[in-house]
């Protein structure tokens, strides 16, 4: 039994972002194809015991998203044409939506020496979107003048736009 978020259009159009869906009064929870008031009573009590697990752990499993929801830092350290690390992280920040050759392929050194040129020793602020199956933070960055630098490093052509992420972001899928 697959367990869904679904949620009506806003008037506006648009979606809601998923950590706001849950409890919106647009939206509601489906179970394989029922709804919470179609469920089986056996089923609804174990349905309202796993939510509450879920709302009770849910501080606990989502803290560390949580505290990097935005970074404000100098840059420290290029790694190459789409990772990077900030003053005061120890973690690595990957760009989202950013798809640059490795330092040791083909055009990895330009990507490499393009981010360098664009973002070396610059403050930047960071939204975290997620945390890569490497540790690393994946963030979109922007530079004081509001830039965004995976949209700078798509336009001068050294790195491309990464689509299964990003879903037509840049607008280059």
């Amino acid at each position: 039994m697959g367990v869904s978020l679904f949620c009506r259009p806003r008037n506006g159009g648009g979606q809601l972002e998923p950590d706001r869906a849950l409890g919106h009064p647009e939206c509601m929870i489906a179970f394989g194809r029922q709804t919470l008031s179609q469920l089986p009573r056996h089923r609804l009590g174990l349905v309202i015991l796993a939510l509450i697990f879920l709302v009770i752990g849910s501080p606990r499993l989502f803290a560390e998203t949580q505290y990097f929801d935005q970074l404000e830092a100098r840059v420290s350290k290029i790694l190459d044409g789409d990772t990077f690390t900030l003053s005061g992280q120890s973690r690595r920040i990957r760009v989202w939506g950013l798809d640059a050759p490795e330092w040791n392929m083909p055009g990895g050194s330009d990507a490499t020496a393009m981010l360098r040129q664009l973002i070396s020793g610059k403050s930047l602020r960071c939204v975290v979107r997620d945390i890569d199956r490497y540790g690393r933070l994946v963030g979109q960055c922007f530079l004081a003048d509001g830039r965004d630098i995976a949209a700078e490093m798509i336009r001068s052509g050294t790195a491309n736009e990464y689509c299964s992420f990003s879903r037509g972001y840049y607008g280059t899928c």
